[in-house]
């Protein structure tokens, strides 16, 4: 199977289950995106509140820190048209984990699911969904559960 991600760990330890769970979140979203067989990867880094707030702060002029940021490489109506024989990044995902672990005791789920939320999240950003508008926000919800539930990931 092709590498469709890789991840750095930026101000903390290294963690295999984190990696495991990413792996299998991305496989799934790239399965139901009909994503397989395209040449992109995501690059993940996992990291600390007061990072992430410098990312936010540097890209974004939000000097704040958030749970998952996105950065997309292409729009929406370019994903499928790329050809297949380069290697390119899809995107890049930031991701603090400590705010993982606080939101999944906020929100009363394993911090799996809060994970894999945040994963999913950020990979529909990267394929061009948003969440600012009413109708916009329904899509990317319903297209986050779908993954979720067919990795049987449930809060």
């Amino acid at each position: 199977m092709k590498d469709i991600l890789e991840i750095e760990f930026r101000e903390i330890e290294k963690n295999s289950d984190y990696s495991k769970i990413i792996k299998s979140v991305v496989s799934k979203c790239f399965e139901v995106e009909g994503l397989s067989e395209k040449n992109y990867y995501i690059n993940f880094i996992l990291t600390t509140p007061d990072e992430i707030q410098k990312i936010n702060n540097e890209f974004r002029k939000i000097n704040k820190a958030t749970d998952v940021l996105s950065f997309p490489m292409f729009e929406k109506e370019e994903i499928f048209s790329k050809p297949d024989e380069i290697r390119e990044v899809l995107g890049d995902i930031v991701i603090s984990i400590e705010k993982v672990k606080e939101q999944a005791d906020e929100y009363g789920h394993s911090f799996e699911r809060e994970l894999s939320y945040m994963v999913v999240h950020g990979f529909y950003h990267l394929m061009g969904y948003d969440h600012i508008e009413q109708e916009e926000k329904k899509v990317m919800r319903e297209k986050e559960e779908n993954v979720l539930e067919k990795l049987n990931v449930v809060r």
